[in-house]
């Protein structure tokens, strides 16, 4: 393969997977508690550098744009005053636990309910656990103290769809619960959309450069075919 395409194509892929959470984050722009993800790019030349930092062997590396493993930004932000009794937040780290059929999952989205049985549950049905791994009983008069439900700090957090996350329990978490309050998206539209029409910029760049290419190739072709035919 032209090593031209290769870099071209490279790139277009990586585009292709920006677009793709750049949408999803925009799609969950007001969310309460979601977080972002990135998958950061690297040049060659990046790549290059990077492994050759303190004498470090540079090793093997490959040629056009290398996507980096996607990571999820878990920084807390802004919380909004709802006033609804069964609202929550975690100022700080920490998550909420909610039990759902594939296990105990975690959460940052504090928008309960509670089901017709009385129990506290997240938007999907799940229900939310206390400190202790219980069901939490809403009371008659439909309120709740912040230290009813539970918030857990984790290790190793990975995102898996829904809002929610799974992880190692570690220890107490720093966060503290507030009431009648929800965690904002972590994610800025504006901010965005200013990235989406960035790399759709690049994706068609990478188009253009390929059908430069192709152009180029094909009239190398035909006059090397010309000068057979006239030889």
């Amino acid at each position: 393969m032209d090593v031209g395409l290769f870099i071209a194509a490279s790139g277009m892929v990586a585009e292709q997977t920006r677009q793709d959470q750049l949408a999803n984050d925009l799609s969950n722009a007001t969310t309460p508690g979601y977080k972002a993800d990135s998958s950061p790019q690297h040049s060659f030349g990046q790549v290059l550098l990077a492994n050759t930092r303190g004498g470090v062997a540079v090793g093997s590396s490959v040629q056009g744009v290398s996507l980096g493993r996607t990571f999820t930004d878990l920084t807390p932000a802004a919380i909004t005053e709802t006033g609804e009794p069964l609202d929550f937040a975690i100022e700080g780290h920490g998550f909420f636990a909610v039990r759902t059929p594939q296990g105990v999952r975690y959460t940052r989205n504090g928008q309960f309910t509670a089901s017709a049985s009385g129990i506290l549950t997240d938007a999907n049905g799940n229900s939310v656990l206390s400190a202790s791994g219980s069901e939490v009983k809403v009371p008659a008069q439909g309120t709740l103290g912040p230290g009813a439900v539970g918030v857990f700090e984790l290790a190793g957090v990975e995102k898996q769809g829904q809002n929610l996350y799974t992880g190692t329990t570690a220890g107490k978490a720093e966060g503290t619960v507030r009431q009648g309050a929800l965690e904002s998206s972590g994610v800025d539209a504006a901010t965005v959309m200013v990235e989406m029409i960035s790399s759709l910029r690049s994706f068609q760049s990478g188009q253009q450069a390929i059908q430069a290419i192709g152009q180029t190739l094909q009239q190398a072709s035909t006059q090397v075919g010309s000068l057979g035919s006239g030889g």
